[in-house]
């Protein structure tokens, strides 16, 4: 079986577009934290803070993205499991567009090349 760089670019791409989620969910939550910082001094007593749960839901799907790129990233470098790495290929999309349609280009022209998950735990194992 011929290894081809397809895998490895797509791996790459993924990490990328995982630095660049992890970057816009830092800074939204840094933004969204300055301006309920300020809303605080100019509330008046009980008034809620808004977008409160726009923040949370910002770090949860941005850190759920971003885990599934990487470890898509790893699987796709190593060409193990085919599916997490087309998993994390779909999420590089939701990261960063255009990396994640190159990515998901990628990951689908090298399946071949993948080890399919028997055969990996058996290396794992050692029964090679």
């Amino acid at each position: 079986m011929e290894r081809t760089w397809k895998p490895t670019a797509a791996g790459i791409l993924c990490i990328i577009a995982a630095i660049i989620c992890i970057t816009f969910v830092v800074l939204s939550v840094l933004v969204i934290g300055v301006f309920q910082f300020f809303w605080i001094w100019g509330a008046s007593p009980g008034q809620e803070l808004p977008a409160s749960d726009y923040v949370n839901g910002i770090l949860i799907v941005g850190g759920v993205v971003s885990i599934t790129c990487i470890a898509g990233a790893v699987c796709a470098l190593e060409r193990r499991i085919w599916g997490l790495a087309l998993a994390g290929s779909i999420c590089a999309l939701v990261g960063f567009g255009i990396l994640g349609i190159l990515a998901i280009i990628f990951i689908s022209l090298s399946r071949s090349e993948f080890k399919s998950g028997t055969r990996a735990r058996q290396e794992l194992a050692g029964d090679t």
